[in-house]
């Protein structure tokens, strides 16, 4: 099983920034990559970007985060950063931590084996 804790939310004004982490334990042996899905009431979870762990250094984001948000590898094994920059109002969801096997992209949330619990991240003046 694989447990995985995510930290750095909060509140942040329009044009901040905030940093997201997060880190995997337990049976990590198959990770090859994480990412993070966003959530707001009433609509469905939303892919935000995740990285490949192993090989090549590939990441992807979707359209409306692109240029402000950079998701990298942690210094630790099976950890993973996302900076958020630019932030907008629209940016405001509850933020989920995901692993899986191989990027399975960032269209369908229901193919991500390992989710967190979520963290808060609210963009308001």
């Amino acid at each position: 099983q694989v447990r995985l804790q995510e930290s750095g939310g909060g509140s942040v004004q329009p044009g901040g920034s905030l940093t997201l982490s997060c880190a995997a334990s337990g049976d990590t042996g198959n990770i090859g990559c994480m990412g993070w899905f966003r959530q707001v009431p009433g609509k469905e979870r939303e892919g935000v970007a995740n990285i490949m762990l192993r090989y090549a250094n590939f990441a992807d984001y979707t359209d409306a985060v692109r240029r402000r948000f950079t998701i990298s590898r942690g210094d630790a094994e099976n950890t993973v950063t996302l900076q958020m920059n630019s932030v907008q109002p629209e940016d405001t969801a509850v933020y989920y931590c995901v692993a899986h096997p191989f990027c399975a992209g960032l269209g369908n949330a229901q193919l991500y084996d390992n989710w967190g619990q979520g963290t808060q991240v609210t963009v308001s003046s």
